[in-house]
């Protein structure tokens, strides 16, 4: 129109402000093999089943807003694996690439998941080899990319004579971590009484493992990689007793629930402790209904229901898993 300006639509106005916005990210180098133990795990992001993993734009937020994107995560540690899964699905939805993440604990990939469902154009996956997974994996990418599920997580059986010793998962555990494998780098290990265990591991570590783990406590085992329609999964078995404590810290719960000592479960916190995957720093931390607890060596055990005595106390359901 003669003596006016070109005005640009505004849909073609956002696209060229999203070309121009789109730069490459530096991700951090990983060990091929993954032999190098990392304090927060490179992440990628998430599958959400209601929209098939495709955030709606009219909720999306911009890359750049990444505060506002991590909002409600509450602790430190989550939050920076969640700032890691945002820049790997960032770098991979603006080069047009699949990128995939090592094993999330459940609460690092569910913040992962929430966060990555308010971004446009971005689909993901999770993956952890069988549908009651704990541990999972994430493939993330554009979804004119992501055509197809990615073939990322392996299983593995880990077969002896189990009769006589038995051991539990954190002698499995133990004993594969001995080889140098990167605890990020494993999926969930299944129970299998006498027969062993069967394991979740990255495709890229089966051969390695295969060639170094030749004993678990003192039983010498065998591997064997296994399709993952092989796996024998079950709902885990538990055991349940009443606790009648002054207290719901954790030192009190934990102590009650493992039979250890109050003060050498104190000795425990700060590296050996965890609550909900997360590594507890005060003994003095409170618990809740559902709360997990693990103990390095000793298992893992779930806070039930809570109810409070006559005389003050605190009557707690505390849940062993076996």
């Amino acid at each position: 129109m003669a003596g006016n300006s070109f005005a640009a639509p505004a849909i073609l106005r956002k696209v060229i402000r999203a070309v121009i916005d789109i730069r490459p990210l530096h991700s951090h180098k990983l060990s091929h093999y993954g032999l190098i133990r990392r304090s927060v795990p490179l992440v990628t992001t998430p599958w959400n089943s209601s929209v098939a993993g495709i955030c709606s734009l009219p909720n999306a937020k911009k890359w750049e807003d990444t505060d506002a994107l991590v909002q409600g995560v509450g602790d430190k540690d989550a939050i920076e694996a969640v700032k890691h899964t945002l820049e790997m699905a960032r770098r991979a939805s603006s080069r047009r690439e699949v990128l995939h993440t090592n094993f999330l604990t459940p609460p690092i990939l569910k913040e992962s998941m929430l966060a990555l469902e308010k971004l446009a154009d971005v689909k993901a996956v999770a993956q952890g080899g069988y549908p009651q997974a704990e541990r999972c994996r994430l493939s993330v990418g554009h979804f004119e990319v992501m055509t197809t599920d990615p073939d990322i997580v392996a299983a593995l059986s880990i077969t002896g004579n189990f009769g006589f010793q038995p051991c539990s998962h954190g002698d499995f555990l133990g004993a594969i971590l001995g080889t140098g494998i990167a605890r990020e780098k494993l999926g969930d290990i299944l129970l299998q009484g006498e027969k062993g265990a069967q394991v979740l591991i990255v495709p890229e570590l089966v051969e390695f493992l295969v060639l170094s783990l030749d004993k678990v406590g003192n039983v010498p085992v065998s591997c064997s990689k296994i399709p993952l329609l092989a796996l024998e999964y079950e709902p885990p078995r538990t055991k349940s007793f009443k606790a009648i404590e002054a207290s719901l810290r954790v030192d009190a719960l934990a102590s009650a629930g493992f039979k250890i000592s109050r003060s050498k479960l104190v000795d425990l916190i700060s590296g050996d402790v965890r609550i909900n995957w997360n590594t507890v720093t005060k003994n003095g931390t409170t618990l809740k209904t559902g709360d997990i607890v693990s103990v390095s060596g000793k298992g893992r055990l779930k806070i039930g229901e809570i109810n409070t005595t006559k005389k003050g106390k605190f009557a707690v359901e505390l849940i062993q898993y076996l």
